[in-house]
């Protein structure tokens, strides 16, 4: 199983360190990962593997949108069958 954690926000020292260290804690394997800054923003798009979490998905999306709080990001997890369903034609 996967997901896809969205984080935006004003590029600061640290996002990707905060980011992966947090899913690092609930066993959260990092598969993909894409990153720019645009001007003064940054931006990362990442797919996790989620087969192994181990808290409830919907508590682990609640912690990644409380570490975006903390850090005024914005963070958004969204599972893949989610995803994929947004994105079908």
């Amino acid at each position: 199983m996967q997901a896809v954690i969205s984080v935006t926000g004003k590029d600061s020292v640290g996002i990707v360190a905060k980011v992966s260290e947090k899913c690092a804690k609930y066993n959260v394997n990092i598969s993909d990962v894409s990153q720019t800054v645009l001007q003064t923003y940054f931006v990362m798009i990442m797919v996790v593997d989620i087969a192994n979490i181990s808290i409830p998905f919907n508590d682990f999306v609640d912690e990644m949108a409380a570490l975006g709080r903390e850090n005024l990001l914005e963070i958004h997890t969204m599972h893949e069958d989610i995803f994929n369903s947004m994105h079908k034609i």
